[in-house]
Formats: C-alpha cells, structure tokens, sequence
C-alpha cells in the first residue's frame, strides 16, 4: 500500500485489485483507496502443487485479469510478475499506460538447475512473455541499482526508477522486547535475522556458526518459515545441540516489528550472492528495518547492501561465508562496543537524513509525471 497512499496523497485517485484469501467485502475504501479483492479459496496454497492446481490457478488468472479489465484507469501498474499479464492486457485494450513494478530480478529467483523439466519450460515461456511485456511499460520500477543496470541492459526500457522498499521514518526507542519473549538475561547480546525463512538465506550457516560464538551471544531467527524451513531449522539446532544459542520466534505484526528490532544488537544478511542472480542482486527490505531501528549490520557480499553498508559506516561485510568466518565477525562486533555505538548512530543518522520513505518515494513520484508528460 505504500505506493498507492503516496500517489493517492499526490492527487491521484487510486484503485487496488488484490487476492485476498481472508474473508473480505469484495470492495471497501482504505486510506482514500479503493480495493477490490478477488477471493482465493483457503485451500489455494495448500493444493496448489496437487492435481487440478492447474485450473485452479488459470481460473484466479481469469477472474484477476478479468477484474484489472473492468477496472478503468489512466495507468494500470503492476505489482510484480504475477500481476504483469493482466496490466499488461488491459493497458493495450484500453490504450493507456502501463508500469511494471519488479521487487526482484523477473524469473530468476531459483537457479535454473534447481528446476524440474516442467519448470524449466515455464520458465522458458514466461522469459518469452516477458521480453514482449517488459519493453512495452511506459515506466518500470525496481528496488536496487543491481536490477536496474540488468533490466536496462536486457529490455532497453524507457523509464527505469529505483524505489527501494524503505519504511516510513520513525524514531524507535531501544526495547528489551526480544530478551522478554525468550526469557533472556539483559546482559545477552543478540544477532537478529528477521525476515522469512527460507532456503536461499544462508539460515542453516547462522546455526552452524552458533557453536563458535562467545559466551552470552545468542542469534535470534525471527520470522515466517516457507515451507518446512522452520522446521529444518529446528532439527538442525537440535542437532548442533545449540538450542541455547540460536532461537526461533515466530513472524509478529508488521506495525510492532521494530520495536522487536531495536532489542538487537546486530542485524544479519547473510544470503549467499551464489545462491541466483535475484540474491545477487537484492536489496532487502530488513536491511532498511536494521537500519531504521539503528541496529548495525552484517552483511554477506551482497553488492547492493555492501554498497550502503560501506557508504554509510552502519555496518561490516564478511570476508567469506562459513561458519566460522561468521562466528568470527559476530565476536568481533560485539568484542568492539564503542565501534558498535558509532554505528548504531551512523544508522540512525542515515535513516533520519535519507534512508526513509518520505524521501524515496519521490522517485516514484518523478516517474510518474515523466510517464504523464510524455
């Protein structure tokens, strides 16, 4: 909604077609925005791998693309890949302009060897579709400088901006919240991951490091898991017999997260730049919630996140990714407070004087009056 509350406060009159598989009126008024939800069965994720998945989904497509259609609009701008085929025909049916938001790299979220036969061949179909959707966006817009060099050099497009997915300023207050849930002592310096759990996130290397970590550190795994990933996480520390050392919290609201961030003393990335182009490439949005709550970071090499890292002196990079090498520069954080302190502060001088979205989304604004004016 961030998008939408911004251009609707810029003069817009803004219209939403999400899925929603809670139980919603089917159009309601949010903020001065209009929704339209398209209901998705409860069932939808858990069978969606199972037999008829397939008409399950063609069927959602019909229904979205058949509600983006009814939907009259100047611009119709869609939000990732998914939502691209619906934009796109209702954009030339009705000759007007359309915007492709990509929050990642299109496509290349798993390497190509992880895939199955058939997944290979709609990812192949779906390339094709791209390249004859993508150059035809009057505007498109991506969250890291990485993705915007590759979608120039692969689509020639017209307008390309970059909208990092920055939160709102705010002053976040230190909290001991994280200590409380785990029934920790105040004492205990904590290196929090947050963020969804998942395979392509170097998880398993935090886990793994914990056995070599200092006394009184403890990494916290804070987030949904995808999958089995919470799951696998959990044997793997039951494994490693360092249930003392890494724990696992549950995903909490999005409006209290920070406030659980600034309990941290150290925020982690360490997703593996190996992993897919789309990793290499990425541009977290924890990485602006370590920020904004003036947690440090470290970070793998990543080459967007090194890059602000380094820029604004919030944080260190590691020198390789195992788990000794992580072990290592989590110890000599912490073993260096007064170097901690600086960077507590340089980061949340970052987020006060440019890293929030009050200023970043003046990209998005820009673009779209390059859009209307040509």
């Amino acid at each position: 909604m961030r998008a939408a509350t911004a251009l609707s406060a810029a003069g817009c009159h803004v219209s939403v077609v999400d899925l929603e598989s809670q139980e919603q009126p089917a159009r309601e008024q949010v903020q001065g925005i209009a929704l339209q939800h398209v209901r998705l069965a409860p069932e939808f994720f858990s069978s969606r791998f199972k037999r008829r998945a397939l008409l399950r989904a063609a069927s959602l497509f019909v229904r979205g693309t058949w509600q983006v259609l009814s939907t009259d609009a100047d611009v119709y701008h869609a939000h990732d890949v998914a939502a691209l085929p619906a934009c796109y025909l209702a954009s030339r049916l009705r000759r007007k302009r359309l915007v492709f938001e990509a929050h990642e790299m299109p496509l290349e979220e798993h390497p190509l060897s992880s895939m199955n036969r058939g997944r290979r061949l709609l990812h192949h179909l779906l390339t094709l579709l791209m390249k004859g959707m993508i150059p035809a966006s009057d505007g498109v817009i991506t969250v890291s400088p990485p993705i915007v060099e590759e979608l120039q050099r692969r689509y020639r497009i017209k307008h390309l901006a970059l909208v990092r997915n920055i939160p709102p300023y705010q002053q976040v207050a230190r909290t001991r919240r994280l200590h409380e849930a785990l029934g920790l002592a105040p004492q205990i310096r904590l290196a929090l991951y947050q963020g969804r759990l998942q395979a392509n996130r170097s998880l398993d290397l935090l886990v793994k490091a914990a056995r070599y970590l200092d006394p009184e550190i403890v990494i916290v795994l804070l987030g949904k898991g995808l999958g089995n990933a919470a799951e696998e996480l959990e044997q793997l520390i039951a494994a490693e017999q360092v249930s003392d050392r890494v724990k696992l919290l549950p995903a909490v609201p999005y409006a209290e997260l920070l406030s659980w961030t600034a309990s941290a003393d150290l925020g982690l990335l360490v997703a593996s730049p190996d992993y897919s182009l789309n990793v290499r490439m990425f541009l977290p949005n924890k990485l602006f919630e370590y920020i904004m709550a003036g947690v440090p970071v470290l970070t793998s090499a990543l080459p967007a996140v090194v890059e602000l890292v380094q820029a604004y002196g919030l944080g260190e990079v590691l020198s390789e990714l195992t788990p000794q090498a992580i072990a290592r520069a989590i110890n000599g954080m912490f073993a260096r407070p007064e170097r901690l302190a600086t960077m507590r502060q340089y980061a949340l001088q970052a987020a006060s004087s440019d890293l929030h979205w009050e200023k970043e989304q003046e990209n998005l604004l820009q673009l779209y009056q390059q859009i209307v004016n040509s």
